[in-house]
């Protein structure tokens, strides 16, 4: 059992101020793996007092101080790759092959990432005899969820570091273990004092207390859209700025000239990768009404291909959703499915054979799904697939751009060209043609109620930045 009970704040491992403590459980066993506190407003007040304290200082920084801080705190995290691999496992259910690799490594691409752009980037332009500079915009509060841990610490921390904001970071308190590691990195790499800070709790305290706190310059955000409202609610009063990375149910399109076996069975893969609790994930399929028979027959080879069992095991290829909360959202949308009529091609509602513990959920497909059921508007969030018939291309147009969202898109064909028309007319802040997939320099990010602002490389930095103009800045 791992004791992370204390929060870090202006360089030092504080106790709460009001001890409270909760069990964080594995999710492939439901018994407890650590305890950590709870924190309080209390907390949050000490902790942005100490950003705010340090921002004058470290905003001043230069740019090679900054580079090599971001490159000490890559080398101990290449160091201590696999205590990170592990706290994944532990906190969020990964199983260890994706936690080494995926899971820990975005972690890793975002700091790296953050160092080569940093290197080179223009915080200064010049237009005439007048200058136009970009700021670090103070102090930001930084609160991530819990499927793909640091991936989402690291892309906040990392861009915020670079450009010189301090910040204070909540991790979802459910998967708080790999967050607790990147704090103890950040001391050991000599982040100055007050810079970057960690307090644990739950949205409704600490969450809260950020994204009003009236010393809070900025928020970043990413989770459920319903979270994110509220976030942007409690920043609302104080005009700070807030940025969004939210809920995604994003169309796969398959187009009649695509390989169909390497089109479904790329499509089925990416759903349940990370056991399908990814916002961009590929939930809604869209295949031509001819080739859905065909589709289905690919999905379920694919789907029972899948390996569930120990999270721990080299062989497990999927393993739990995160809490027992998830399992149920989970089985009760399933049954929606069935209820309201969509076929069931494979998987269903219940535990998979042979598990009788964890949160572990059959690999589903549905197929004859029409646009406005439940299962093909609601974000699942799990291993649940709907395949939705098109007649004509531009019926699949209407229908991948009819959700609230706009997060992902994809397309397959094999036609380049062709696969390029369709892609423009998605409305979604990332679109993937034939299973392509940028690195850690390119924008991600959503249209609509998937959010705003982007992550990520260069577009990462600028929403950390203020804009100012000097007028008359050479005036000779």
């Amino acid at each position: 059992m791992r004791e992370h009970t204390k929060f870090y704040i202006n360089g030092k491992w504080v106790d709460p101020v009001i001890p409270k403590t909760l069990e964080v459980l594995d999710p492939s066993t439901e018994e407890a793996c650590a305890t950590i506190s709870l924190g309080s407003e209390a907390d949050v007040d000490l902790a942005v007092a100490a950003a705010k304290a340090a921002f004058d200082s470290f905003s001043q920084t230069s740019v090679e101080e900054r580079v090599e801080l971001l490159e000490r705190l890559a080398a101990i995290f290449q160091r201590r790759i696999g205590e990170i691999a592990e706290a994944i496992r532990l906190e969020m259910g990964a199983p260890i092959k994706l936690a080494s690799t995926a899971q820990a490594y975005a972690g890793l691409g975002h700091i790296t990432e953050a160092a080569k752009v940093l290197k080179t980037y223009a915080f200064t332009e010049d237009l005439g005899p007048h200058r136009v500079v970009r700021e670090p915009i103070g102090v930001c509060g930084l609160i991530t969820p819990w499927n793909w841990p640091l991936n989402q610490v690291s892309c906040k921390v990392a861009p915020a570091l670079a450009v010189g904001c301090t910040m204070i970071l909540k991790p979802s308190e459910i998967a708080p273990l790999s967050a607790y590691l990147y704090a103890e990195m950040m001391d050991e790499a000599g982040v100055p004092a007050g810079v970057f800070n960690l307090v644990n709790g739950d949205g409704p305290t600490v969450g809260e207390a950020l994204s009003r706190h009236p010393d809070v310059d900025m928020m970043s955000f990413t989770g459920s859209t319903r979270a994110g409202s509220l976030v942007a609610q409690n920043a609302a009063p104080t005009v700070k700025r807030v940025t969004q990375e939210l809920g995604g149910k994003s169309p796969n399109v398959i187009l009649e000239d695509a390989d169909l076996e390497a089109a479904v069975t790329r499509g089925v893969m990416h759903m349940y990768n990370n056991t399908g609790q990814s916002c961009n994930a590929p939930s809604r399929m869209l295949v031509p009404r001819t080739l859905l028979q065909q589709a289905e027959q690919i999905a379920e080879k694919v789907s029972e291909a899948v390996v569930m069992g120990p999270t721990s095991a080299d062989t497990t290829t999927m393993g739990p959703v995160i809490s027992k909360l998830q399992w149920d959202k989970i089985q009760g949308l399933i049954e929606a499915g069935i209820a309201e009529g969509a076929k069931v091609v494979c998987g269903g509602p219940g535990l998979p054979e042979g598990i009788e513990r964890g949160y572990y959920v059959r690999p589903t497909v549905f197929s004859e799904v029409s646009n406005d059921m439940t299962v093909a508007q609601q974000e699942i969030f799990g291993p649940v697939l709907v395949m939705i018939p098109y007649d004509s291309e531009e019926e699949a147009i209407r229908i991948a751009n009819d959700t609230p969202y706009g997060l992902a898109g994809y397309v397959q064909s094999g036609d380049l060209d062709h696969a390029r028309r369709i892609a423009s007319r998605i409305r979604a802040g990332n679109v993937h043609i034939n299973g392509a997939s940028g690195g850690f320099d390119v924008p991600f990010g959503g249209y609509k109620q998937s959010g705003n602002g982007r992550e990520w490389g260069a577009h990462g930095f600028t929403d950390y930045l203020e804009i100012k103009a000097i007028e008359g800045y050479d005036a000779a």
